[in-house]
């Protein structure tokens, strides 16, 4: 089996071609992202070519599927034009949807990505979340996890997010507890990503993250996005900022009205032959 490896801030992903993929992909992609008998990396993104660009699938480390990958989606963008698969602007057609990227090399493995991750879903229904009856926004909402009090915003990118706005930067000690217990909280049906969130300044966020069916990641693009906007509702930063991650920096913009961009760089690390079959 042909595979690629590429990451986004250290997000990492294993990249292979849908004819690769066996029935039982969860077992499959598990064995392939660990880290010691495997290839190693955060989820598997299984991609089939599109008339208009390329298609994926997003298995995370722990076997289960999911919508959407700012980063993953980005790491495809930029293997499949290095490839000659497709033009610099293409269209990534993920779970979540479509999504409209452009790829600038930058050197012979890294590249800049823009991607039009469209309007945020902020209806508690779009998310979802079990409040009832539903509302067009959960802003500031008050739930407990691990045994304390925390206020939320939830914002979905076809994938859900759990947003919590900080005064300072979340030490490991906080995303420990509170990730995996907001992740599966019974507030978020399908679970859901938790964004810890420093506000440093009108045009700059500090964030970490704790991704639904992975953990502790170094970057999230998707929950980079929802912390820029859960922070622009909460009016704490301006409509165009950057995220600093643990990993890097990816700039998010959200005009009034209009979808949200996010820009950041990938790096294509290498290719391979995994020989020690499906699982």
């Amino acid at each position: 089996m042909k595979f690629a490896k590429a990451h986004g801030l250290g997000n990492d992903f294993i990249l292979v071609h849908a004819v690769e993929c066996p029935p039982a992909a969860g077992p499959w992609a598990r064995r392939l992202c660990d880290r010691h008998r495997g290839v190693g990396g955060d989820g598997v993104l299984v991609y089939s070519e599109a008339a208009d660009g390329i298609r994926m699938r997003l298995i995370n480390a722990d076997g289960s599927d999911a919508e959407i990958s700012g980063n993953g989606l980005r790491c495809l963008a930029a293997h499949a034009f290095q490839r000659g698969r497709v033009s610099a602007r293409h269209v990534v057609h993920t779970g979540g949807g479509p999504r409209a990227v452009e790829v600038t090399p930058l050197a012979r493995s890294r590249f800049r990505v823009s991607t039009d991750l469209g309007p945020p879903r902020l209806g508690s229904a779009e998310i979802p979340t079990t409040l009832d009856p539903p509302r067009d926004r959960v802003v500031d909402h008050p739930l407990e996890a691990a045994g304390r009090p925390v206020r939320v915003t939830a914002v979905s990118f076809g994938n859900p997010h759990c947003v919590l706005l900080l005064d300072e930067p979340a030490g490991d000690a906080l995303v420990a507890a509170l990730g995996p217990a907001l992740e599966s909280h019974p507030f978020f049906p399908r679970k859901t990503n938790v964004e810890f969130v420093g506000v440093v300044g009108r045009g700059q966020l500090r964030a970490r993250f704790w991704e639904r069916g992975v953990g502790p990641t170094s970057a999230s693009g998707t929950g980079a996005a929802s912390a820029a906007v859960a922070a622009i509702l909460a009016g704490r930063v301006d409509r165009r900022v950057r995220v600093v991650c643990d990993g890097g920096v990816l700039d998010v913009e959200w005009p009034e009205g209009g979808a949200v961009t996010q820009v950041g760089e990938v790096e294509i690390l290498f290719e391979g032959d995994w020989r020690a079959g499906e699982a």
